[in-house]
């Protein structure tokens, strides 16, 4: 993922700062405990497409 898209790339529902997973190809909101998948190097910012996150997951 280019650093500077990172930068200015916010979450689509509440506009909050976003969290690059390298590991996990995808970009989570903490506030809405949303993952974000990136496919082929472009993230998906659809909120259909989003993975919810499990309560016992944790979001660093």
């Amino acid at each position: 993922m280019d650093p500077k898209l990172l930068e200015i790339l916010v979450c689509p529902l509440c506009k909050g700062p976003l969290v690059y997973r390298r590991a996990a190809g995808e970009l989570i909101c903490k506030a809405d405990r949303l993952g974000f998948p990136i496919k082929d190097g472009i993230p998906v910012m659809l909120e259909e497409d989003a993975r919810k996150l499990p309560p016992e997951e944790e979001v660093a």
